[in-house]
This record gives C-alpha cells, sequence and structure tokens, in this order.
C-alpha cells in the first residue's frame, strides 16, 4: 500500500513537474523550445479549425476564422495547465491521506484558485496548499505579462507590413516594388529600406521561434500577411541584386542573409523541411525560368536598366532564392496565407500538421 501511494505521489509530483516546465518554456525561456503539452494541444485545436474550415468557400471566410485561432489557442492554454496541476495535486493528496477523491479534487482546486473554502488536516497539506496557490497565481501572472511582449512584438511586425503595401502593392509582388521605386526615382536609393528589414528579419527571428504563436497571427487585412511581405522583400532584394544594372548595394545582400536566416529558424521550429546551404541547380526553386524573363520583359518596358545577360542573371537571382524558396513555401502553407505573386501562390495546399509528429 506504501508503495502505491508513494507510486501516486511521485505520478502527481511528475504531472505537476511537467506543467511547470511547459510554462517556463513558453512565457519565460528566452528562446525557441519545443513543449508537448503547448505543442499538442495547439495541433488539437487546429485539426478543429481545420474541420471549421471545410465548410467555407471563400478566403476571407477562412481569414475571419483562423483569425481566432492563436487568440483561442493562448486564452485556453492556461485553463489547460490549471487542470493539469489540480490533478497532479490532487494525486499527492489522495497519496498522503484517506479522504474521498472528491474531497481531494476540492481541496486541489480550492488551494489552486486560492478560493479558501477547504482545507486538508495534516500540516503537510496545508504545506501542499500553499505550494498549488503559488502555482496558480504564478501561472496567471506569467500569462497576464506575456500578452503585451506578444502584442508589442505584433505591432512590430505588421507597421512593417501595412508600409510595405505602399511600395510593394496588395498583394505585395516583388514587381510591383521594382516598377514603384524607378518610377519615383527611388531604385538606387534603397539603402535605409534594406537596414529596416534586415532589422525586421532579426526581430522576427527572434519573436517568432520564442513567443511561437506569434506566426499564427494574422494581419489586420485579410489580404496582408507577414510572410508574403518577407518573401516579397527577398525576391525584391534578389531581383535587383541580379537583374537591376546599377551600382551593387551590399546592404540588400545581408537583407537577404538575415531573411533566410529568419525563416530557416522559424521553419525549424516548426519542424518543416527546408534545405541548409542549398546550391543551385542541384536543388530547384518553385520559381521557373519563364517567369523570370516575363517579370525581366516587364520591367524592360517599365524603363527599368536591366543587365544584358539575363542567363547570368537567372542563374544569379536563383542562386538567392535556393536559400529561402522552400522555407517560404512550407511558412506560407503553415499560415495559409493569403494569395501572392512567387509566394503563396504556389506553396502546397494546406494539411494540417501530424498531431503526434516532432512534439519535442
Amino acid at each position: 500500500m506504501l508503495v502505491l501511494r508513494t507510486l501516486l505521489f511521485l505520478l502527481g509530483l511528475a504531472l505537476v513537474a511537467l506543467t511547470l516546465g511547459s510554462a517556463i518554456k513558453t512565457f519565460v525561456l528566452p528562446r525557441g523550445a519545443r513543449d508537448v503539452i503547448v505543442r499538442l494541444w495547439f495541433r488539437l485545436l487546429l485539426w478543429l479549425f481545420y474541420l471549421r474550415m471545410k465548410w467555407t468557400s471563400t478566403y476571407v471566410e477562412r481569414d475571419r476564422i483562423m483569425a481566432l485561432y492563436a487568440p483561442v489557442a493562448l486564452v485556453l492554454l492556461l485553463p489547460i495547465w490549471l487542470t493539469f496541476v489540480t490533478i497532479g495535486f490532487m494525486a499527492m493528496y489522495q497519496a498522503i491521506s484517506v479522504d474521498s477523491s472528491l474531497e481531494d479534487f476540492v481541496l486541489s482546486g480550492s488551494s489552486l484558485l486560492t478560493l479558501g473554502f477547504a482545507r486538508g488536516h495534516t500540516a503537510v497539506h496545508d504545506l501542499l496548499a500553499f505550494a498549488e496557490a503559488t502555482i496558480g497565481l504564478i501561472l496567471v501572472a506569467l500569462l497576464i505579462a506575456y500578452l503585451p511582449t506578444m502584442y508589442g512584438a505584433f505591432a512590430r511586425r505588421e507597421m512593417a507590413v501595412s508600409q510595405l503595401a505602399v511600395r510593394a502593392g496588395t498583394p505585395p509582388s516583388a514587381s510591383e516594388f521594382i516598377r514603384r521605386a524607378h518610377r519615383i526615382g527611388a531604385l538606387g536609393n534603397l539603402r535605409d529600406f534594406w537596414i529596416q528589414w534586415e532589422n525586421w528579419f532579426s526581430d522576427v527571428e527572434e519573436s517568432h521561434s520564442s513567443l511561437a504563436a506569434l506566426v499564427f497571427f494574422r494581419s489586420p487585412e485579410p489580404a496582408h500577411s507577414w510572410i508574403t511581405a518577407a518573401g516579397t522583400v527577398l525576391d525584391s532584394a534578389a531581383l535587383i541584386a541580379a537583374v537591376v544594372d546599377l551600382p551593387r548595394e551590399p546592404q540588400a545582400e545581408l537583407c537577404i542573409r538575415a531573411g533566410y536566416l529568419a525563416l530557416w529558424r522559424v521553419a525549424d521550429y516548426f519542424s518543416l523541411p527546408f534545405i541548409r546551404q542549398p546550391l543551385y541547380p542541384a536543388e530547384p526553386i518553385s520559381v521557373t525560368r519563364a517567369e523570370f524573363d516575363a517579370l525581366c520583359c516587364e520591367l524592360k518596358e517599365k524603363g527599368v536598366p536591366l543587365y544584358a545577360d539575363l542567363d547570368q542573371a537567372w542563374l544569379d537571382f536563383a542562386g538567392w532564392r535556393v536559400n529561402y524558396d522552400k522555407a517560404l513555401l512550407g511558412l506560407c502553407t503553415l499560415t495559409m496565407a493569403p494569395i501572392a505573386p512567387w509566394s503563396s501562390d504556389r506553396a502546397p495546399a494546406y494539411r494540417p500538421l501530424p498531431i503526434f509528429k516532432h512534439l519535442i
């Protein structure tokens, strides 16, 4: 009997420790860390949202539904943790008392929610009750402190996404970006823009891996998306570096590197397939040579100065694009991004992630 009670106590303690570890990884640890509870919960809820979207017929409807996904998942995460803590302490109370399961459940719930209407019979009960109450308060405080940080990162991300619409249209495209920049005489004066987006990519790399729910927070405007904006900026920089006959701008190339490193890190957190240090043509890209040539003809008609050797320009562009192509398309699929040229328009159709795969 003592062995069974000891085992029950240890199981309860392990469940509480697992829950606390989940909260620490999600709210406190300043790096991306996979957690079983959080990943399992987010995937289960995503399946439910995916089933609901089968009844929709337009992207606007799907976007409206998916806009609720991340907020609902975050809000319900706290009750899930509290439930696990309640069950864990209930097991510990049961292991050291002769009370019924219902009495232990009431004591656990009263202690966790600091209601105080139930009390144990021994000093050990009181010590566990104090510990449980402290854990409950910590979990609530962590969520309260977590949300402003998350929405601050969201606001920074969306400000740049909205500003990009002025330069690249809605939905954004690299062709529109280059044509507008040429039209206003800014094509050779984009250094500050590349610096801004290099900083943006660095911010996204940190925030969207340590605060992973941000990946699923959708833009206020249905046609906007952080991932299609990222693809447009990367394609614009790659095209200008490879095709446009202007003095070399090192900052644009640094922006590309910051971009694909950020996409790699976020894609890696979600176990999306991509190749580190890929080489073209050994690793193909999703943009075809025909699409590239058509874009070059369009830019030439608008008076944009282009290099004469388009064969070499294609190799240079593909050499940049291959670094972020797979990660970009994978994240477009994961976030169900709105249609945008050269990114979500060629991303695979969305399928929910396997619930129990790559949980750790």
